[in-house]
């Protein structure tokens, strides 16, 4: 893992002006857009790390055994959500991974189904997206009519 966070930091070698911003006025996906991306996806990464690391303190810390059967009974059921919570996030970190490599390898921000761009406003709103609207919402129509069948 530390290697993979370093081979992340080398690449960090383009300055971005202060409160840059992609726009449609530039080339889709210039150097600046990835940079801007890997350094949003990062952050992300790492406010998400910074979570399950307090999460496990907290789940440590924590006494199993309280006294009333009530309040272990809502502690559990506190912890079994924290639980879910984090492998949600554990899979979301898988996709940021993903996204970073997508960044390194220059498919980043480009449909993996038309290879058309996603948007600038798709990916600062899910900056882990592999499809166009268009793909996701024929995507998402198809597994619907399986799910009716």
């Amino acid at each position: 893992m530390a290697a993979e966070n370093w081979e992340y930091q080398v690449n960090m070698t383009v300055r971005l002006p202060k409160g840059y911003r992609p726009s449609d006025d530039e080339a889709f996906m210039n150097r600046k857009q990835r940079e801007y991306f890997r350094r949003k996806l990062l952050a992300w990464r790492e406010e998400l790390l910074k979570e399950s690391t307090e999460t496990l303190q907290h789940l440590q810390e924590e006494s199993a055994a309280a006294p009333d059967m009530t309040d272990r009974a809502s502690a559990e059921t506190e912890r079994s959500l924290e639980l879910r919570t984090r492998d949600r996030e554990r899979k979301l970190i898988g996709k940021i991974d993903a996204a970073l490599r997508r960044i390194d390898d220059g498919s980043y921000g480009y449909c993996e189904e038309t290879g058309e761009p996603i948007g600038l406003p798709r990916l600062e709103a899910r900056p882990i997206a592999t499809l166009s609207i268009e793909a996701q919402e024929r995507h998402e129509r198809r597994e619907k009519s399986y799910r009716d069948e």
